[in-house]
């Protein structure tokens, strides 16, 4: 019953926490997952979400299913998914009239504007833990390939993320699983 409650912890915080929606609580969850409760490996994690990027819909949900599922099962899959989904679904219906009376007002503009560096700056420091993980793991050449290619890729041919993601996901099973 202490596993559920800690599962449940782990993503119901981020939630409240991670205004901005995936992008912003994905830093957070990976404070609770990795850092706090030891529950993987910074690359481990860095692979759970490169396998949630390719998949198509909401990224954080998707990882709290499969992060609850290995720790506690089915039933750890459910309490991450809603425990990642209902800090909105609580705060949607409580203060849908207070956010409807408020959404054009300058200070919650000015708001949000200052909130987006804090979400870039922790977006980064994650980018950073998951190339220290990545260097460490696999060496300096496989790193530089993927990260060249990848931009490449994305900037030269347009490539969706989700194929270049996979693409790597690929390489990495051959290469270097």
């Amino acid at each position: 019953m202490i596993l559920y409650w800690q599962i449940f912890l782990a993503f119901f915080i981020p939630g409240i926490l991670g205004y901005g929606g995936g992008p912003a609580s994905i830093p957070l969850i990976e404070n609770e997952v990795v850092s706090h409760y030891h529950w993987m490996s910074v690359t481990t994690f860095s692979n759970v979400l490169a396998f949630a990027n390719s998949l198509p819909g909401p990224i954080a949900p998707q990882m709290a299913g499969y992060i609850g599922y290995v720790q506690g099962g089915v039933a750890g899959s459910l309490i991450a998914i809603f425990a990642t989904v209902a800090p909105s679904l609580i705060l949607l219906i409580l203060l849908l009239k207070l956010l409807y009376k408020f959404k054009d007002s300058p200070k919650v503009k000015r708001l949000t504007m200052l909130i987006r560096p804090i979400i870039v700056v922790m977006l980064g420091m994650m980018a950073y833990n998951f190339f220290a993980a990545s260097k460490q793991a696999s060496g300096w050449l496989p790193l530089i390939v993927i990260g060249a290619l990848s931009f490449i890729l994305m900037q030269r041919f347009r490539l969706h993320p989700a194929f270049i993601i996979a693409g790597a996901l690929i390489f990495g099973a051959i290469f270097m699983g």
